[in-house]
């Protein structure tokens, strides 16, 4: 695990950092000493804090605080900007990763801020704006946790690479070799929720970056095992809190 966050200079609160990702690319668990906005300028970012994730197309950044231990990644071919804020110069102290809104305001604001000419008096200005235009999305991330049973461990992979796979857990348990009862017990206590509701987890996981590149909501539906968009966007809603289009709206 390595530390590779940017201090910002004693003349601003914030400093800006540009990365490109290809496509598949995560870079390793790290955590920075001051705090973070994970945004991507261009394309689709991926954030991983233990077992919480989020996607998160130009529309959305990550509020990351200082010392949480997280890793980035890559869906699709993407610009990743890391704005960090320094602790003793930062208006904000949200103790938690938390879902930011980028919207045309605060994007432009913080393209404004990357310019290598901007002065001190003017950046302080604009980063004090910038700060007031943080605006939380009040979701809950999705969390899938791995079990570490080599039976159960079996079956969360398969559903995992295909989310559509509708068989029963009795059903996965003659490949896994286990009862039914058995992977029931093993999910509850190793994952601490019941099989169903960790498939639900896993299928929406694998429902963002699709929503995020786009894809229309009836193919993200089939894609992950739905029966219908209403119930694909009701089961999002359930567990996330708000729907696919509020979670990932400019």
């Amino acid at each position: 695990m390595s530390n590779i966050g940017l201090l910002p200079p004693m003349s601003t609160a914030m400093v800006l950092g540009e990365m490109d990702l290809p496509a598949g690319t995560w870079l390793p668990w790290h955590e920075h000493d001051g705090h973070q906005l994970a945004w991507a300028a261009r394309g689709i970012l991926s954030v991983n804090v233990g077992e919480r994730y989020w996607v998160l197309p130009p529309t959305r950044a990550l509020w990351i605080p200082a010392g949480v231990v997280h890793r980035t990644g890559a869906t699709a071919q993407t610009v990743l900007r890391g704005i960090y804020a320094a602790r003793d110069r930062c208006p904000v102290h949200w103790p938690e990763p938390t879902l930011v809104a980028v919207r045309p305001l605060l994007r432009e604001l913080l393209e404004h801020l990357g310019a290598a000419d901007l002065g001190d008096d003017a950046r302080r200005r604009a980063e004090a704006v910038a700060f007031d235009l943080l605006e939380p999305v009040d979701v809950v991330p999705i969390t899938v946790p791995m079990p570490s049973d080599e039976r159960a461990l079996a079956v969360a992979r398969a559903v995992i690479a295909d989310p559509a796979d509708r068989r029963a857990l009795a059903d996965f348990g003659w490949h896994a070799g286990a009862s039914e009862r058995t992977l029931a017990r093993l999910f509850l206590t190793e994952c601490r929720t019941t099989f169903g509701a960790w498939r639900v987890q896993a299928r929406l996981r694998a429902s963002l970056p699709l929503l995020a590149e786009g894809m229309p909501l009836t193919a993200v539906s089939r894609r992950i095992g739905y029966s219908s968009p209403s119930a694909f966007v009701a089961a999002f809603r359930r567990a996330v809190g708000v729907t696919p289009g509020a979670y990932f709206g400019g």
